[in-house]
């Protein structure tokens, strides 16, 4: 009688969060913008992708998820850039307390944002 050996051939899909995995070109195209707004972003200081050894930019999930939350405070909720820095860190704290959002910001999750 032979013995079958199940192997397990699914691969680990959980990428970190973290991991600098996007260019420029690629996160512009997922946040349908241009590169050069992601530049300025970075420039203001709002995001800060790590660097590839040939000084290239990667961006990480959570970059990204950083810039979507940017752009729907921009786009929808009408705040310019020096508003959304405070209203980040604002909610950040809200939610470090444990204290509710005000309604009108409660589409906005900063639980997984580096703020």
């Amino acid at each position: 009688m032979a013995t079958v050996v199940k192997r397990d051939t699914r691969r680990d899909t959980n990428i970190s969060l973290d991991k600098p995995i996007y260019t420029i070109s690629v996160a512009s195209e997922i946040l349908e913008t241009h590169p050069r707004t992601l530049m300025m972003y970075e420039h203001l200081g709002l995001v800060v992708p790590k660097r590839t050894s040939t000084n290239r930019r990667r961006f990480s999930q959570r970059d990204v998820m950083k810039l979507q939350t940017i752009q729907k405070l921009t786009r929808h909720h009408s705040v310019n850039l020096a508003g959304v820095r405070y209203i980040l860190k604002l909610l950040k704290l809200l939610q470090e307390h444990q204290l509710p959002s005000p309604v009108e910001l409660r589409d906005i999750d900063v639980s997984q944002l580096d703020v």
